[in-house]
């Protein structure tokens, strides 16, 4: 392995792509993007956060108040604005429906899918209903998850099945994908 170009190993340097994870609620991106950004000493961004601090209210606020397309467009606005080199960015679940935001991330990061089956996402949210997802009113979890599917796949460059791996198992495997 190069130290050159590899985001995972050491003598990294500011010419090397940040790392985009996507994937749907609940697929571990948050969580795996800031064990993946201490190990390789990169700055974080949690683009839910993000929107967040920019509108001064949860995603549930937003979704309530200005409806989930606002949601989207917030979204949108942070994607546009992300760092360039050594970010480890955790997108929110619905950054795939932003054209102009995704293309902007492919310039600049390696795009990882963090793929889960429906099944265990419906286990892991107990929340679906109060989470601030960027959603139709009346559309279920699973008819979401059928929507954005072949989204995630379409725009990621490496597709990491997550399965039932603890944190710490999903850190190695997302660096033996990049390594590869």
């Amino acid at each position: 392995m190069s130290n050159r170009t590899s985001p995972v190993g050491p003598g990294t340097d500011a010419s090397v792509r940040s790392i985009a994870l996507i994937g749907m609620p609940g697929s571990g991106k948050s969580t795996l993007g800031i064990l993946l950004a201490k190990k390789l000493g990169w700055h974080f961004l949690d683009t839910d956060i993000g929107i967040q601090t920019r509108a001064g209210e949860t995603l549930q606020q937003i979704v309530d108040d200005r409806g989930y397309m606002h949601l989207r467009t917030l979204e949108e606005q942070i994607l546009l604005e992300v760092p360039l080199s050594q970010c480890v960015i955790a997108t929110g679940g619905s950054a795939i429906y932003s054209t102009a935001g995704m293309a902007h991330i492919k310039t600049m990061a390696t795009i990882i899918y963090l793929q889960v089956s429906v099944d265990q996402l419906q286990r892991r949210i107990d929340d679906y209903g109060q989470r601030g997802i960027a959603r139709r009113p009346e559309q279920s979890f699973e008819d979401l998850y059928l929507e954005r599917e072949p989204l995630y796949r379409q725009y990621a460059d490496i597709t990491v099945d997550c399965g039932e791996y603890s944190p710490q198992q999903m850190i190695k495997k997302l660096a033996l994908a990049l390594e590869g």
